[in-house]
């Protein structure tokens, strides 16, 4: 068995994100640079497998700026067993449709079995990539999977409704999407840190995957204003003199909330 992992570098979440205002794209040296939460837990799932059959092959596969290779490291020293970095200044700012074509290149010059990644990130929060990864790859797709069970030929698992919840199988090979009620990740240990300077680490570029770059810079989309969002104004005050209730129902209505 072959999983290839995405995995997504984004701003750490609990700080603020900024926009470039002049490019419309994320100021990602704004704050500290992490794995997405939902990036790690859709590694988690891979490694839970690989425990359990020790022949299975995990590979960490990230798309994005130089700093993305800490990342791979990281995942790396948890448990996957080699990494591969989609790194090209023309990737630059790239939108779904491009981030997807260069991912799907690179997952299949790689090869795989399954491919698992986090149903959206925190940073874009598009939430169509393994989606579109399916497509381009021409296999199923299991979406919003809260969890996981993989054999040598199958998947299956658990997803969220309005109405409840199903249980969801698929031949492999399939690109699965996991949301962040999966396990919790496991940490690094010393030995794994260690390891993980001696585990192979790819850099590919655009034309080493074969995409002739032309083609879906023409389809990019592309900015065309940003606005700083404003900042929160203070709010109404109701002090309660014996007519608070009037005036409560008073601002609701006049906010069509009643």
């Amino acid at each position: 068995m072959k999983i290839v992992v995405l995995i997504k570098q984004v701003p750490d979440t609990y700080e603020d994100r900024k926009l470039n205002t002049a490019t419309g794209i994320l100021e990602r040296d704004a704050s500290e640079k992490v794995i997405d939460d939902v990036s790690e837990r859709a590694l988690e799932v891979a490694l839970t497998y690989k425990d359990g059959d020790k022949s299975t092959e995990v590979v960490a596969l990230s798309m994005g700026p130089a700093s993305t290779t800490d990342s791979l490291r990281k995942a790396l020293a948890s448990g996957a067993d080699s990494a591969v970095h989609v790194l090209d200044e023309g990737l630059d700012g790239s939108d779904l449709g491009w981030t997807a074509s260069a991912l799907a290149a690179a997952i299949t010059r790689t090869g795989f079995d399954v491919v698992i990644a986090g149903n959206e990130s925190t940073d874009g929060r598009g939430g169509v990539i393994p989606a579109m990864l399916a497509e381009r790859l021409g296999i199923a797709h299991l979406s919003y999977l809260n969890s996981v069970d993989l054999t040598d030929s199958t998947a299956s698992g658990i997803r969220s409704g309005e109405d409840g919840t199903s249980t969801v199988h698929v031949a492999l090979p399939a690109v699965l999407s996991v949301t962040d009620r999966n396990p919790e990740p496991r940490f690094p240990n010393f030995k794994g840190i260690m390891g993980a300077k001696k585990k192979p680490l790819e850099t590919v570029t655009v034309a080493d995957l074969g995409i002739d770059p032309a083609f879906p810079g023409l389809a990019r989309s592309v900015v065309l204003s940003t606005v700083v969002k404003p900042a929160k104004t203070a709010g109404t005050k109701v002090v309660d003199e014996g007519n608070a209730g009037v005036e409560l129902a008073d601002f609701l209505a006049a906010q069509r909330l009643i």
